[in-house]
């Protein structure tokens, strides 16, 4: 049989392993294969983990039937960005300084995939340091989109999206800070789900900007991320920003009467700039939830116009000071620290300097001069000012009391996937790509990018996203499902 015509979802692949249809190293081997083979035009991994992948593989199947009954992730390959921590492993963030790094711990995510019985195929690749919307940035390898290789696959997490959306994983993780699951979902035509912040412990990956990262799942269906995200979620004593949230019936979506929701679309992301075709797609969509008799609404949050402004203040700030550790001597293996004339001043302006690619190195000089005696308040400070009126439209939105809604429905980006170089040159461009998904970052939401319909080989994909109230990842995936099920073909 052809193993990849059976296009696989979690569920699909798991019955295959109940039916004895293949082991997990049979399957595993055949998911390897095909991704080494597809990673040459596409270049979404960064390394593979064959060895490792199939010897745990080789031990799942000794606990198969077992194992198959206790996790909803048992056996299945993924792909994971890397930024996060994998013990024993590169974990580069795609950048020079990082090159010869290797994890001594597992990040938190990690530890529970790791004892859900999920497998790592590779690390996938970002913009260096997370920081980029479309995987241009890697110190190492370009990303292209699988939909069409001219084309950008997003980012940051465009090689975890790239590697869904090509099938050579079933679900990976990304992580998000003004847009980088959201985003790059959107442009590859896959499932993407930026969970509340809190709601996923950061222990283990390379921070950015500590106060808007999150750690989030891509896959192939909305079912399928919120049973990654069931796995990962939950409360870490290693990280103190992190929410005692009860998860453990997130992927049931049963007993959620999606129709009895009250759905926003927020007037101020009716922008002139939107494309055509992202414009026509999004009221295509708006049109058949209204036509199945969802009850939606214009609402209005006012500040959102601050948005941009607000993050190109408070994330560079946030990033100047945790990039700070990274100073060419510490994390990696600098050739300069065994030679006997080494000057401590030059060695970091060589390694440092050399190693920091043009992104990271425009936003810590950003940051640093934000935070810098006498900028500090005319800056920083009115930025976390403006940070909280974005968060008090959304509180109000939210307000049932005031005949709020229950949910709100946007657009991911303004465009859809945009050519490889299209935006190099131009920094202000690229940062308008995630005008939509960054005013969620800010005021600490969850938020769904998925399809507005089946993807087909004419259109490049175009994404909506389904945006919630703190913590309510449940309602905003059921509505997602709904949508996906019952509307999205259409």
């Amino acid at each position: 049989m052809d193993f990849f015509k059976q296009d696989f979802t979690i569920e699909k692949y798991h019955l295959g392993l109940k039916e004895k249809k293949y082991s997990v190293v049979e399957a595993i081997g055949e998911f390897l294969n095909y991704a080494k083979k597809e990673n040459e035009k596409i270049g979404a991994f960064l390394r593979f983990n064959e060895k490792e992948s199939l010897q745990r593989a080789s031990e799942l199947d000794k606990n198969l039937d077992e194992g198959l009954k206790k996790d909803s992730l048992f056996g299945i390959p993924m792909g994971i960005k890397d930024n996060i921590l994998i013990s024993e492993q590169k974990a580069t963030a795609a950048s020079k300084i990082l090159e010869n790094y290797i994890a001594s711990y597992d990040a938190t995510v990690i530890s529970k995939l790791k004892s859900s019985g999920a497998l790592f195929l590779g690390k996938t690749n970002l913009d260096e340091f997370a920081m980029g919307s479309s995987t241009e940035n890697s110190a190492f390898q370009l990303t292209r989109n699988p939909r069409d290789l001219s084309r950008v696959s997003g980012g940051s997490s465009g090689g975890s999206a790239a590697a869904v959306a090509a099938n050579m994983v079933l679900g990976s993780l990304g992580t998000d800070t003004g847009g980088s699951i959201r985003q790059p979902a959107g442009f590859c035509g896959v499932v993407g789900l930026k969970p509340t912040y809190g709601a996923v412990s950061r222990y283990g990956a390379v921070a950015l900007a500590s106060s808007l990262d999150q750690i989030g799942p891509f896959a192939k269906t909305v079912k399928d991320a919120a049973k990654i995200f069931k796995t990962i979620s939950g409360h870490d004593n290693l990280d103190s920003t992190s929410s005692d949230i009860n998860y453990s019936e997130v992927d049931d979506f049963k007993n959620v009467d999606v129709k009895k929701m009250v759905i926003g679309i927020p007037k101020e992301y009716m922008i002139d700039g939107m494309s055509e075709e992202v414009k026509k797609s999004f009221d295509d969509a708006v049109g058949k939830m209204k036509r199945d008799g969802f009850n939606i609404k214009e609402i209005s949050l006012p500040n959102t116009k601050y948005a941009l402004s607000c993050y190109y203040i408070i994330l560079p700030a946030e990033a100047s000071a945790n990039l700070a550790r990274y100073d060419g001597l510490r994390y990696s293996k600098p050739e300069d620290l065994k030679n006997e004339d080494f000057k401590l001043i030059e060695t970091y302006f060589k390694n440092r300097g050399a190693a920091i690619g043009d992104e990271p190195r425009r936003r810590i000089l950003l940051g640093t001069f934000v935070l810098s005696s006498g900028y500090y308040d005319a800056y920083y400070a009115k930025a976390q000012k403006v940070r909280r009126l974005i968060l008090d439209d959304f509180l109000k939105s939210f307000d049932k009391s005031s005949g709020g809604v229950d949910a709100i429905i946007a657009p991911v980006t303004p465009t859809t996937a945009f050519k490889i170089g299209e935006k190099t040159d131009d920094p202000l461009s690229m940062y308008l790509s995630d005008i939509f998904t960054i005013p969620v970052n800010l005021a600490g939401l969850p938020a769904l990018s998925l399809p507005t319909k089946k993807y087909s080989d004419k259109n490049l994909p175009v994404n909506f996203q389904i945006i919630g109230k703190h913590f309510d990842e449940k309602n905003i995936l059921a509505l997602g499902n709904y949508y996906e099920n019952n509307l999205s073909e259409n």
